[in-house]
């Protein structure tokens, strides 16, 4: 299992939050999504044997936030 943090802009409120969470959530290998909003980071905890973190970034992307580190 890997753990990344990310830095994402656009996350202000509770439906962020869950959007986010879902979101990567549901991807194959995905074991663990924590959104800090006040900070504007996501850490997931992934398979990278079943995810990569470029899907991570873009399934974000996909629910319309930028992932800019």
């Amino acid at each position: 299992m890997e753990k990344q943090t990310l830095r994402v802009e656009g996350m202000s409120c509770g439906h962020c939050k869950s959007s986010v969470e879902e979101g990567v959530g549901n991807l194959e290998g995905v074991s663990q999504v924590l959104v800090d909003l006040d900070d504007g980071l996501v850490t997931v905890e992934y398979d990278p044997a079943k995810s990569t973190l470029e899907t991570i970034k873009q399934t974000i992307y996909e629910e319309g936030y930028d992932v800019v580190a």
